[in-house]
């Protein structure tokens, strides 16, 4: 027996293993199931309309790609032009910044004399290290080659996913007992329910927070305002964390053109967040799971130390799944009925005790 229960741990240990080895497929995975769920929702919108399945994934498909290569299309040419107008008057600028904080440097305390110094240092080291960046082509298309072949897999696993969910879905209900299989389909149905209304309110975060951005960097006249603009609104995805991100190349770049420019980002972004949180949030909060903040932070950070910045990209998605299962599988199913059991039987006890021997 008791080699029994060595062989069943060392494999428990095996396959963690593995798991762990294979960490960031299952992660693209999950991505692709997410993807696939919510556009799910508009494929059958479609198959209402009397198109057949095949066709309506295809239309779906073609407009997410078209809207695409728009926004791309537009965005891009720009923001190519922007970076190398950039580049080219950086020095300058660093070398204006330079003087200004000289001239702090005069006026302040000899212990605060070194901070200013390294400050200095660290900006004028800004053109080159973004001039080595843009310019290592090599890594950019390692790191490019790297997302397309990811994205590939995502793709084609969501694709395979649109064709035909329900084999998929029966395959997955095939590893629970018979008796607990239609609670099963419940579970995902409400799984379903809340990756789409939280995918709907997302997005809707991410435009807003995208044309926000861009407008406030135009007035503000910061550099790049376009890619900082769609920066912003991609981070909007990673909520806590993506907030802090996206303020820091806007506040530099002002910072660089001039050092009131960089306060200004920093007050435009907060007051971007708090529309967010005041107005956008409160707005589809009503379509969307509710999460606790604390929750949200913590699964941030233990999805981005275990996972990387994929594992930070699809924190929130793997809560609100997370949330559902625990929820509907646990508390409902498991320890509301072991309360339920628990509370008849004290019944049966108290009743016993007042009716005596019979």
């Amino acid at each position: 027996m008791r080699f029994g229960k060595l062989l069943g741990l060392i494999a428990v240990l095996i396959g963690l293993y593995l798991l762990w080895r294979i960490r960031i497929i299952i992660l693209l995975i999950f991505a692709a199931v997410a993807i696939a769920t919510v556009l799910n929702r508009m494929v059958r919108q479609l198959v209402r309309w009397r198109l057949q399945r095949s066709l309506a994934i295809a239309v779906t498909l073609i407009t997410i790609f078209t809207t695409l290569a728009l926004v791309l299309t537009v965005i891009v040419p720009p923001f190519t032009d922007q970076v190398a107008q950039w580049l080219y008057q950086a020095p300058l600028q660093v070398a204006k910044i330079s003087v200004w904080l000289e001239t702090i440097d005069s006026r302040l305390p000899i212990e605060l004399s070194d901070q200013v110094q390294q400050l200095d240092t660290f900006i004028r080291d800004i053109p080159r290290v973004l001039g080595s960046i843009f310019s290592n082509a090599f890594l950019l298309f390692r790191s490019t080659l790297a997302l397309l072949v990811n994205s590939l897999l995502v793709l084609v696993i969501t694709i395979m996913l649109l064709a035909n969910p329900r084999a998929y879905r029966r395959a997955f209900t095939l590893i629970f007992p018979r008796f607990y299989r239609g609670r099963i389909q419940q579970i995902l149905d409400a799984g379903e329910q809340a990756l789409v209304a939280w995918g709907i309110g997302i997005l809707f975060n991410m435009v807003v927070i995208t044309v926000l951005s861009f407008v406030g960097l135009r007035l503000i006249n910061v550099p790049l305002p376009i890619g900082n603009a769609c920066i912003a609104g991609i981070l909007t995805f990673i909520p806590n964390v993506g907030p802090i991100l996206s303020v820091i190349p806007p506040a530099i770049l002002g910072l660089l053109d001039a050092p009131w420019k960089s306060l200004a980002v920093i007050v435009l972004y907060i007051v971007i967040q708090q529309v967010e949180s005041n107005f956008l949030t409160p707005l589809i909060m009503k379509r969307q799971v509710s999460l606790l903040p604390a929750i949200t932070l913590i699964s941030q950070l233990v999805c981005g130390l275990l996972f990387g910045f994929l594992g930070l990209f699809l924190a929130l998605p793997i809560v609100v799944i997370g949330k559902v299962w625990l929820q509907e599988l646990l508390v409902k199913d498991i320890m509301n009925k072991w309360d339920r059991e628990k509370l008849q039987n004290h019944h049966l006890t108290l009743s016993e005790l007042t009716q005596g021997p019979r």
